[in-house]
């Protein structure tokens, strides 16, 4: 199992919300560098979303599907 990065977010209410749609959809995912945005406020450094690399695929059509 090695973790690739699917997205970064400046907004890490953004990047739970598509946590969030991927782990209901059976895609399990971690979220980066949250301690960088202090106070629910866009940070300089990007909340990574990363998930396995097996699941990328998968994960892009759930994100894909989400944005349309």
């Amino acid at each position: 199992m090695a973790l690739v990065e699917l997205a970064r977010f400046y907004n890490p209410f953004e990047a739970s919300v598509v946590r969030s749609a991927l782990e209901a959809d059976g895609i399990d995912a971690v979220l980066f560098d949250t301690e960088m945005n202090w106070g629910g406020l866009d940070g300089v450094v990007p909340v990574r979303l990363m998930v396995d690399e097996d699941d990328l695929g998968a994960a892009r059509r759930v994100m894909a599907s989400a944005s349309e």
